[in-house]
């Protein structure tokens, strides 16, 4: 069994934070040390295709109304326009999310037993609204200051500022929902260098160990 500190026991960690806090870096950073890693963002994508006529179904009537385009030419859904369609409701938002988290959920099982003989992390910004949550030892919680996070969210995705912090706003008290969910959460700041952030990394995974 591949462990990262060559004990006979895998850990299964998940890695979340708010929008440009690191938590991409923090993944990358624990990928290097032998974990295998899962990208929630593309198991999203690949659930996304498996209840895409569902989805459809749920959404078509709304998005006609609205004058939104929410297929393309070959009955895909344009992810986007689905955002755009969705986003701002909670209601249509949960609608969303009872169709495609089980998908999720099932494919992160499905990478946990494929990799079932080394530590895995999960890099997912919700973990805590799927079952999987339960199966993880610990959770890495990256955090850093609001100002870092805008400037650092601007230059990777060029949006305004204004939509950014539409964004930093969905995920108010991110925290706090997972610990509500009874998660060994663990906060790490990412306000340096990313050998920083590598060496607070290794001081959670060595309280982690001896806990």
């Amino acid at each position: 069994m591949k462990t990262y500190n060559g004990k006979n026991k895998r850990l299964i960690l998940c890695v979340t934070g708010p929008m440009a806090a690191g938590k991409n870096a923090a993944a990358a950073i624990l990928e290097k040390k032998g974990f295998a890693c899962a990208d929630a963002d593309i198991l999203a994508h690949q659930a996304l295709e498996k209840v895409n006529d569902a989805v459809v179904t749920q959404f078509k009537k709304l998005a006609e109304e609205k004058n939104i385009q929410l297929t393309d030419v070959n009955g895909k859904i344009i992810r986007r326009n689905l955002g755009q369609l969705i986003f701002g409701s909670k209601e249509l938002v949960e609608a969303h999310e009872k169709i495609i988290f089980p998908e999720i959920n099932r494919l992160i099982e499905e990478f946990a037993e494929k990799n079932a003989a080394t530590d895995i992390v999960i890099n997912a910004a919700v973990l805590y609204k799927v079952p999987f949550i339960k199966k993880c030892d610990a959770v890495l919680y990256v955090d850093s200051p609001l100002i870092q996070r805008l400037f650092r969210a601007r230059k990777r995705d060029g949006m305004p500022f204004s939509l950014i912090l539409n964004r930093f706003k969905s995920q108010k008290n991110l925290f706090a929902k997972y610990k509500n969910s009874n998660a060994d959460i663990r906060r790490v700041r990412n306000t340096g260098t990313l050998l920083n952030l590598e060496k607070k990394i290794d001081v959670f995974l060595k309280k982690l160990y001896e806990d």
